[in-house]
């Protein structure tokens, strides 16, 4: 089974640099573009967030002009496929529900390090940008219909659930991953998968680890687009290091598809088949490694760095320190990143406003990963290609910046 969301995800400072040496990265421009903005998200949540792009996507009802916007959606390379908060919908947006492999209506769960997020599966087209997905399924996390949580999902109670905007800190999530299916073969088979991850629903509170056919799964919505379907890129401004109140970006349909989504001479990692990679830090080899634009911070583990005292998770050294790694996919060339870790305890005392850090970077429970979070991300265009479609030679799945 592939990971579905790294540990952070949600809002506020959650624990699992700089941007790195990129330079100015010019806007793209053209139809196959989305904005990106980092801000404090949704003006209803209660607790901002720091360093969480967000996008705008419309939903519709299959085959259907009734559409709805949905602003605030966390752009996220960790994850695959669209998933809606209900309560960011209207109450009468009624998507068509999706089944598992009897008929029952489908139902997911989502597990996280700390929390947990429930929802049914819907049918809907997915419009980002100048591309569409038609009749597709996505989640709809904290649907009102079911609010029967199963035990194994909510692990008896010992979980957070996340099903609310405020809980979530988004409206939703557009997982881009390299991925086209967010469990694939495995759920196929329910009993692959403990604890449940697709449940058929024949009634409220009599869910049941079920098996999903591969197109009632939720799914990167970017790869069933009818053209610039092979990948993504997402470009960055570059911000300063004491960090800013927002900044924006552009997510680009395609790879070497449109003049402004080329590939040129960027570093190619191929990935697993989890979408990892092998990062080298401090002569360890993590072979777990990952880029994650749903992360807040880079997180990684050095003893040699000071710990925060008040900001669980965080590094806080006393001088700013400049690093370096190198990452690498199975027998192809190194490329070697540097990047700077400043004290976050800080840079949030001085300047509490800013959501867009550049420099901040945690622990990571995951001991053998290395997970490139949003700062890795600004002032570079960093490409998603999707697995089993070629960008310029080069068949995904990978990621290259």
């Amino acid at each position: 089974m592939r990971l579905v969301f790294a540990a952070v995800l949600l809002a506020g400072l959650t624990a699992c640099g700089h941007g790195l040496s990129g330079g100015y990265v010019a806007p793209p421009t053209g139809a196959n573009i989305a904005p990106i903005i980092v801000d404090g998200g949704p003006p209803s949540i209660a607790i901002g967030n720091i360093n969480l792009p967000f996008v705008s996507v419309t939903v519709c009802l299959p085959a259907t002009t009734t559409c709805q916007l949905v602003d605030h959606v966390l752009l996220d390379t960790g994850s695959t496929g669209l998933r809606i908060i209900a309560a960011a919908l209207p109450a009468a947006f009624n998507l068509p529900q999706a089944a598992d492999t009897s008929g029952a209506p489908l139902w997911e769960c989502l597990q996280f390090a700390d929390g947990y997020s429930w929802g049914s599966v819907r049918r809907a087209d997915v419009q980002i940008a100048n591309g569409t997905a038609s009749d597709q399924s996505i989640q709809l996390i904290g649907d009102p219909t079911n609010t029967a949580v199963p035990t194994d999902c909510s692990v008896n109670g010992t979980l957070v659930p996340e099903n609310t905007v405020d809980s979530f800190g988004a409206n939703g999530v557009l997982g881009l991953n390299v991925f086209q299916y967010d469990c694939d073969a495995a759920c196929a088979d329910p009993a692959n998968i403990q604890p449940a991850f697709y449940y058929g629903c024949p009634a409220a509170g009599s869910c049941a680890n079920s098996a999903a056919s591969l197109s009632a799964q939720v799914q990167n919505p970017v790869y069933n687009f009818p053209a610039d379907n092979n990948g993504v890129a997402i470009v960055m401004s570059t911000i300063g290091a004491a960090g800013q109140v927002t900044t924006t970006g552009s997510l680009v349909l395609g790879i070497n598809t449109q003049p402004n989504n080329m590939l040129g001479s960027a570093a190619v990692l191929t990935v697993d088949r989890l979408g990892y990679f092998t990062t080298t830090y401090n002569g360890l080899a993590l072979p777990d490694s990952f880029i994650d634009s749903g992360s807040n911070a880079l997180f990684f583990n050095d003893s040699t760095l000071t710990a925060c005292a008040t900001i669980t998770g965080f590094y806080c050294p006393a001088q700013l320190q400049t690093l370096q790694a190198s990452n690498q996919s199975a027998g192809g060339p190194i490329s070697t990143v540097s990047f700077k870790v400043d004290n976050l305890e800080t840079l949030s005392t001085n300047n509490s406003s800013f959501n867009a850090l550049p420099n901040i970077a945690g622990s990571n429970p995951l001991t053998l990963a290395f997970d490139w979070g949003l700062p890795f991300f600004y002032g570079r265009t960093v490409f998603v290609g999707f697995e089993n479609r070629t960008a310029a030679q080069n068949t995904g799945p990978f990621f290259a910046y």
